[in-house]
């Protein structure tokens, strides 16, 4: 079994230090690196832009975008355009949005659920180069088609936590993304779900890439460093979730997602991680052949 791995480089993070964490990733060998889009802290496609220049070989995935503060028309656009730039290496995911935020800013949807299918549903024709005109609850386009679409098939991923968003990444996206609060039994749930969206929309139920993050503390006091970690995302400190520990207590916790259903584990340092690039090189030099 081949597992792709990655790394996140969290938006608590400053925006200028980007640059040195991509090219570490890089220079390593690692496969993927994972950017967000948090409000109130940094852009996923101008970070993703960045990071795409910045490397060589390095996939850059942004998981992901809030559809409630974008026009699926520029999704489209900014999307296109990296696809065009960066050949197989950009991968971007959609979804909710934390809607708490949303609310913030004055766009959290009635029904996320309609939003969420009917941007997917148009974002992934224009990227196919089609002509589209819908009128749905939030998404309207009238005779829309990218100038500049990609030149082949690319993949829209979706993110999804609740079972009604999970079965709906596996009926209208083309992979899932799951948060680092899915534990091994929690992504083979996920993957059933998957396979129901599938199958009820009559496409093959097998081709579909599962995401998932790994809350991940390496180094001096990496047991407390993920325990405080816990308790603060609202979990009890012994939650069966992440790992702490040196490279085989992280590969083995890889594995297990993996044996679940996870084609792509991201290892997510904690917030308080003291060396991004470090952690990335770790990912990469350390934990990687293990997993080989």
């Amino acid at each position: 079994m081949t597992t792709t791995l990655g790394a996140v480089f969290r938006p608590q993070l400053a925006p200028e230090r980007l640059r040195s964490v991509v090219r570490a990733a890089d220079a390593a060998g690692l496969d993927e690196l994972w950017l967000w889009e948090d409000c109130f802290r940094e852009g996923g496609i101008s970070t993703g832009a960045a990071a795409l220049a910045w490397s060589d070989r390095l996939r850059v995935g942004v998981g992901l975008l809030p559809v409630p503060l974008r026009n699926v028309a520029v999704t489209a656009m900014e999307a296109a355009s990296l696809y065009r730039m960066f050949p197989g290496r950009p991968i971007l995911g959609v979804g909710h949005g934390v809607q708490d935020w949303m609310g913030q800013v004055g766009v959290r949807a009635g029904s996320p659920l309609t939003l969420l299918r009917e941007h997917l549903l148009a974002l992934r024709a224009l990227l196919a180069g089609e002509t589209v005109t819908t009128k749905g609850r939030y998404v309207a386009l009238d005779d829309a088609t990218l100038d500049w679409p990609p030149p082949g098939p690319v993949d829209v991923l979706a993110g999804g936590t609740g079972p009604r968003t999970v079965r709906l990444t596996g009926e209208a996206a083309d992979g899932t993304i799951l948060t680092a609060d899915t534990s091994a039994d929690g992504v083979r749930q996920a993957c059933a779900l998957i396979r129901e969206g599938r199958v009820a929309a009559g496409r093959d139920p097998d081709g579909h890439r599962v995401v998932v993050y790994l809350l991940t503390a390496t180094g001096d006091g990496a047991r407390e460093r993920l325990e405080a970690e816990l308790v603060a995302e609202g979990h009890a400190a012994d939650a069966d979730l992440g790992a702490a520990g040196d490279a085989r207590a992280v590969a083995d916790a890889v594995r297990r997602l993996a044996e679940a259903g996870a084609d792509t584990v991201v290892l997510q340092p904690t917030g308080d991680e003291p060396d991004p690039e470090g952690f990335v090189r770790f990912a990469a030099e350390d934990v990687r052949p293990l997993l080989t």
